[in-house]
């Protein structure tokens, strides 16, 4: 095994910009990947990159961690708003990615929950404190102490990456490495954030924005017999919905047809809370799945809250979340649509994420 590898780092946080394109038309759903000329992109002064790729010593795993030789890391949204300056970098050029799929090559001290060449998943929690209320209550996503791949600590937008073997996963094996990369963050986030929006049983479920985790999210409650009403820009977002099932697709502005039992909001758009509100009905909940979101306009008590209806966010995730929703994807046959990206192309990545133009979920492949 080598000593050195190759990482992305966020070297300069900051917007991405999209060369001189005018912002308006990227909101438009008639935009689509063609209409860019990537080659003016590139060139583009005002198209600084906040990665950069750099070479690192391959980290050592410490008592209790395992190395994992990279193989694909998802592109989340997360990794933008940390690329982006959205979220504030938790110590310099740290490396992004938290849905790893790799295979364990060297083990730490202790470490003897995998062997050598076992298929594992590191995804956004890695740490918990084990003894705080939260944790003794089976709520550690909400510990104090928690710590986080990719932000915490370097993650998968490398060649090799440590991870807690306690925090690791093991993968379903009806899922390739490209299937189960999103899973790990967008599918888990989305499976807590269905249980927070308290669905009931075949309820009508109001989801917006439409990329790696909501599609995920709106098979799982398809499979257990939710009518899905989906807002979202983007015809190919709104073409994926319906292939999946939804009942209806419409823009993000749109009403939903339907009064709504529940809804997630997966866009990090403040501005949709009050029209997601107004389309819930009586005692419907609302949760809002980013770990950013741009502010939310003022609330109108009648309009958006009376009629006993309720907002609540989601954070994070526990370790048990993570192994309810990988046992459910394989057993409801979820079906991950990908777009496959070179690693030495992480950062036209997170361009075409910060433009919305991803079908599915974005996975770098190590080549």
């Amino acid at each position: 095994m080598t000593d050195m590898m190759r990482a992305w780092v966020v070297s300069d946080p900051g917007p991405i910009h999209q060369s001189s394109l005018d912002q308006s038309s990227l909101d438009q759903s008639s935009l689509d990947q063609s209409s860019l000329d990537q080659s003016s992109l590139d060139q583009s002064p005002l198209n600084q990159s906040p990665l950069t790729l750099v070479e690192r010593p391959v980290p050592v795993p410490a008592p209790g961690e395992v190395l994992v030789r990279v193989r694909v890391c998802g592109v989340c949204r997360t990794d933008l708003h940390l690329a982006e300056g959205e979220l504030a970098p938790r110590h310099s050029m740290v490396v992004p990615g938290h849905e790893v799929v790799g295979e364990v090559v060297q083990l730490g001290k202790g470490a003897d929950r995998f062997q050598i060449g076992d298929r594992v998943g590191i995804a956004w929690l890695r740490h918990t404190c084990g003894a705080c209320r939260w944790c003794r209550a089976g709520r550690e996503n909400l510990c104090p102490q928690s710590r986080y791949t990719g932000w915490d600590t370097d993650g998968g937008y490398a060649e090799f990456a440590v991870v807690p073997a306690a925090f690791a996963y093991r993968i379903p094996p009806s899922f390739t490495d490209e299937q189960a990369a999103p899973l790990l963050c967008a599918g888990i986030i989305g499976y807590r954030s269905l249980l927070r929006a308290q669905l009931p049983a075949g309820g009508r479920l109001g989801i917006y924005g439409f990329g790696a985790s909501a599609h995920l999210t709106a098979q799982l409650a398809i499979a257990q017999g939710a009518e899905v009403h989906v807002m979202t820009r983007g015809e190919e977002a709104r073409e994926l919905a319906l292939q999946l099932g939804a009942a209806s697709v419409g823009g993000p502005y749109d009403a939903a047809p339907v009064p709504l039992d529940s809804a997630i909001i997966f866009a990090p758009a403040g501005e949709l809370v009050p029209l997601a509100l107004e389309s819930l009905g009586p005692s419907g909940t609302l949760a809002l799945a980013g770990i950013h979101m741009s502010d939310i306009p003022a609330l109108n008590y009648q309009r958006h809250l009376f009629n006993e209806r309720t907002v609540c966010s989601v954070t994070s995730n526990t370790r048990r979340d993570g192994e309810e929703f990988l046992v459910l994807a394989q057993r409801l046959g979820v079906q991950v649509t990908t777009t496959p990206v070179p690693f030495e192309q992480a950062d036209v990545a997170l361009r075409d994420l910060a433009a919305g133009h991803v079908r599915g979920a974005e996975v770098l492949r190590m080549t």
